[in-house]
């Protein structure tokens, strides 16, 4: 059990930012008298430590920067709370394979130098379990690399989590990519492919693997970016998202923000990005090779992980599911016994869904309440 639950942060994870993207993310905007000790604390210790992120830089021109990677990604796909967190957990146990760290996602800047001291350091002050769902965390443990990208480059959605006030303009700039500069795609498809190789580098893995819910809306820039990359999307009943993403983003963000917004404002948020992401991964797919991409409902995945797991190997044709095999069987058998959070949907969510949801429901299949 690490020291500080959720609810009790002291700082943001913006302590693992470098100086220049801490001050672009922040500059300009309203901090809440009552974060003001939380941002002021998050200032001091991003500025200690940020001269130490040369130290990194060095050794990554020196060793990565001109490396070409030997396949392209393979990305986990889906709206937030529809299970990627548990197929990334299963692809994780090839170990081909290799992805961001939770310890990475905070402190992208110290992988390749001085990880020895600050990965003990976060390991003992972090909350052991995620508060929505008790899904573990650890230093080690695969994570969305989102969170890493958020500290190494200013145009990231996940600014959101710091300031909910602009959570539709992060979303229609940087979830979608709608709105995006060439000048700010170009920055983020750099930092991006500097992540995936130190990423490599610190967990051994020779392909890349994604499970981040934001590049469910960037899959046209992600394939010209990667253009042997592989896609899995999830799709899962949207009454059971609707409520999950609320629990998530009202309980797990709040110890994060430097400001804040009303649980209806976030509420309306949520249902407004759910659309924005959905029809722009339903616009993008259409750029995708043949035999690039595969969709599955998490419900089917809850049925048999290990056959579904099995039948994405050969569609998608990626390498090691002999050596893999064993590894994801016995990973798959471990969870049998997990218990989810049990969902029973109110009237108002059921509305809610209804109307503004519908399309979802009815392209996937799902039966209205």
């Amino acid at each position: 059990m690490g020291l500080f639950k959720f609810s009790d942060l002291p700082a943001t994870t913006l302590v693992g930012a470098d100086w220049k993207t801490f001050k672009e993310i922040t500059t300009g905007h309203y901090i809440a008298p009552d974060k003001r000790i939380k941002y002021n604390l998050t200032k001091a210790i991003c500025r200690l430590l940020s001269p130490a992120a040369a130290l990194q830089e060095r050794k990554y021109q020196k060793l990565l920067a001109d490396k070409p990677l030997e396949h392209d990604p393979l990305f986990i796909l889906g709206h937030w709370r529809s299970g990627t967190t548990f197929v990334h957990n299963i692809f994780a146990q090839d170990k081909h394979f290799g992805y961001t760290t939770t310890y990475q996602t905070v402190f992208p800047h110290y992988i390749m130098a001085m990880q020895g001291f600050f990965k003990p350091v976060m390991g003992f002050f972090m909350p052991s379990k995620r508060p929505t769902d008790n899904m573990e965390l650890a230093p080690d443990f695969p994570q969305e690399e989102e969170f890493a990208l958020s500290n190494m480059c200013p145009y990231n959605y996940y600014n959101f989590w710091i300031f909910p006030d602009e959570m539709q303009a992060y979303c229609n700039r940087f979830l979608t990519f709608r709105d995006i500069s060439d000048e700010e795609l170009q920055a983020f498809n750099h930092t991006f492919e500097k992540l995936v190789k130190i990423s490599l580098w610190n967990t051994g893995g020779t392909q890349y693997l994604s499970k981040n819910p934001p590049h469910t809306g960037r899959v046209k820039a992600l394939n010209k970016l990667f253009p042997r990359a592989r896609y899995i999307y999830i799709m899962r009943n949207p009454y059971t998202v609707f409520e999950s993403t609320r629990s998530f983003f009202l309980n797990t963000i709040k110890p994060l923000e430097l400001n804040s917004i009303t649980d209806e404002e976030m509420e309306r948020n949520i249902l407004y990005g759910y659309m924005e992401l959905y029809h722009a991964y339903k616009e993008q797919k259409q750029c995708l090779p043949e035999g690039a991409l595969y969709e599955v409902r998490f419900e089917d995945i809850e049925q048999d992980a290990f056959a579904i797991t099995r039948e994405i190997y050969a569609k998608l044709d990626i390498p090691g599911w002999e050596k893999a095999e064993s590894a994801i069987r016995q990973y798959v058998l471990s969870k049998k016994g997990y218990k989810k959070n049990q969902y029973k949907y109110d009237p108002r969510t059921i509305q809610l869904v209804n109307e503004h949801w519908a399309e979802a429901l009815d392209d996937w299949g799902y039966e209205r309440f």
